[in-house]
């Protein structure tokens, strides 16, 4: 299995990005996908996920600028981020799992995203 993120980079406060996450060698549109971050010094975190059937979950910072997508056609889930600020600089990640709540089977490498002016 492999899931290969793509789409992080620079961008200023108040910007927006894309992050995709291209999957490979599993049954794409059974599993949840799940993005995850990582803040230098803190523990990884729930974004938001999207489930097989998809319904979405987003943790509170997310909600209302982020949208997670899905296109099993492509096998690919997406993160669109708005209004990014400085506190939106981390290391994202992707994951498969059988639910968006819980421990995911498969990671990605992560993109870095950085939030500066």
């Amino acid at each position: 299995v492999q899931l290969v993120e793509s789409g992080g980079g620079s961008v200023r406060p108040g910007g927006s990005l894309t992050l995709s996450c291209a999957a490979s060698g599993l049954v794409f549109e059974n599993y949840a996908m799940i993005w995850y971050r990582q803040i230098p010094g803190k523990q990884r975190e729930m974004v938001a996920g999207i489930g097989a059937g998809g319904t979405t979950e987003y943790a509170d910072f997310a909600k209302g600028r982020f949208s997670v997508s899905r296109d099993n056609a492509k096998e690919t889930a997406y993160l669109q981020m708005n209004s990014l600020n400085y506190g939106g600089s981390a290391g994202y990640y992707c994951a498969a799992g059988v639910f968006i709540i819980g421990r995911p089977l498969f990671w990605g490498k992560g993109t870095q995203v950085t939030v500066s002016s």
